[in-house]
């Protein structure tokens, strides 16, 4: 199929929406990047599959079934090897339904109270589907391997940036600039395969 040149971004998350933006517009490509609050709203599906790829795609096919348009939507999360991978797909209810980054940051670090150093390796994992209104679909993933720090630090970035460093990387992802912090997260690799799909197209 051609490639489109307007997409929905199928995610409430202002920073995720102003990060794909980002990425597009620095790519020089003329794609009009809409968010959800362009719509009309529509019920969440419930993310009921057990990989970041099966959920993503549900909140991709239900952002096309409800605005008619080419959606794109992300599942990541964080994968503690301590922790036997997880918080995984339950990344953003860790604490419970009910929590917030705060809650979820905190009782990952008390989880790993005392775990030393070389037993803290983690990975951020995102996976980016994209369905069109003609059920074409595509979905690519990236990765950043890294380590869970001992303590928080920054104030850029959202969920577990403040306590996540990356190989390579004395800093937390927080302690990031925004531009940084593209060169090598999780979302940043599989957005840039979704953003040079677009530029083949």
């Amino acid at each position: 199929m051609s490639r489109p040149d307007r997409v929905v971004l199928a995610t409430n998350n202002a920073k995720k929406l102003v990060e794909l933006r980002r990425v597009v517009a620095a790519a020089g490509l003329d794609v009009q990047v809409l968010g959800l609050a362009d719509f009309p709203s529509y019920p969440d599906p419930d993310e009921t599959e057990r990989t970041f790829e099966g959920n993503a795609f549900l909140k991709a096919e239900a952002a096309v079934a409800a605005t008619g348009v080419a959606a794109i939507a992300d599942d990541s999360g964080l994968e503690v090897d301590e922790l036997g991978g997880m918080p995984g797909v339950r990344s953003a209810r860790w604490a419970g339904p009910e929590c917030d980054d705060r809650a979820n940051l905190e009782l990952l670090l008390r989880q790993l109270d005392g775990v030393p150093e070389d037993r803290r390796t983690a990975r951020f994992v995102c996976a980016l589907a994209f369905v069109a209104p003609d059920g074409e679909r595509l979905v690519w993933r990236g990765e950043m391997p890294g380590r869970i720090a001992t303590a928080e630090a920054g104030t850029n970035g959202f969920g577990y940036d403040p306590i996540f460093v990356a190989d390579g990387h004395a800093q937390t992802t927080a302690e990031l600039t925004p531009s940084a912090k593209d060169a090598i997260s999780h979302r940043g690799h599989a957005v840039r395969a979704f953003v040079d799909w677009l530029e083949e197209g």
